[in-house]
């Protein structure tokens, strides 16, 4: 019989790839879900750049199916497997969830981003392109969408600051965060791959100036880091 925690990791990975198609579409909080409206928030990235879901839903899946052919009982997959289980679980119904209220999105999709990045630092180091590379792409890419999120729903209740303010906060942050995981990872930069597309959708959306630069100087750290971490190894 194939290792539980193989078999959970295939069925939440499938259940994470298709619950798109039972809910409505996700296009950002609704003006209704917020105080104060956030249309177009400075924080959150063009649309093209969520195209990157795409990659990892199939990248996700691919790892699944190696894991429970081949790894099934390997201990070493079986330590990612525990927290990336929980993230997907709870990113099964996550686009409900944000429908539904920015609040709680904003807390499970900050689940999910932490656990996905408890499950990076305990990928195995073998088998890098099945199991590390796709989780690093996850994690990473839900880092930014954690503060995507945060920054949209802050504004959008009036705290500390405007948008734009909160935009810089969240760059900061995101940033801050990735530099963190890459030390303690320093052989995944796809994790950062994934932190710099979002910066540069942020780029692109063309906020303002400041968030512009700011959006720069995070992907200028990230790609120095990543360097320098890729030339020690």
């Amino acid at each position: 019989m194939k290792n539980l925690h193989a078999l959970a990791t295939l069925i939440l990975t499938i259940t994470f790839v298709i619950s798109p198609a039972f809910t409505d579409p996700f296009m950002g909080f609704r003006e209704d879900q917020l105080p104060i409206p956030q249309t177009d928030p400075p924080v959150q990235p063009a649309g093209y750049a969520f195209s990157i879901w795409g990659l990892i839903y199939g990248w996700l899946v691919v790892s699944a199916g190696f894991g429970i052919w081949k790894r099934a009982d390997d201990p070493a997959w079986n330590a990612m497997r525990a927290p990336l289980i929980i993230s997907l679980a709870l990113g099964t119904p996550w686009l409900a969830i944000a429908n539904a209220s920015a609040i709680w999105a904003t807390a499970v999709i900050w689940g999910m981003a932490g656990f996905a990045i408890a499950a990076l630092i305990r990928a195995p180091h073998a088998d890098r392109w099945w199991a590390q590379a796709p989780v690093a792409l996850y994690a990473g890419w839900l880092t930014a969408a954690g503060f995507v999120s945060l920054g949209s729903t802050a504004a959008g209740y009036g705290l500390l600051t405007d948008s734009f303010g909160w935009a810089l906060i969240c760059i900061a942050g995101a940033s801050i965060i990735a530099i963190a995981v890459q030390q303690m990872r320093k052989g995944a930069p796809e994790y950062s791959a994934a932190v710099i597309w979002a910066l540069i959708g942020i780029i692109v959306a063309g906020p303002s100036a400041l968030v512009s630069t700011a959006a720069l100087v995070g992907i200028a750290i990230l790609i120095a880091l990543n360097v320098v971490n890729l030339r020690a190894a």
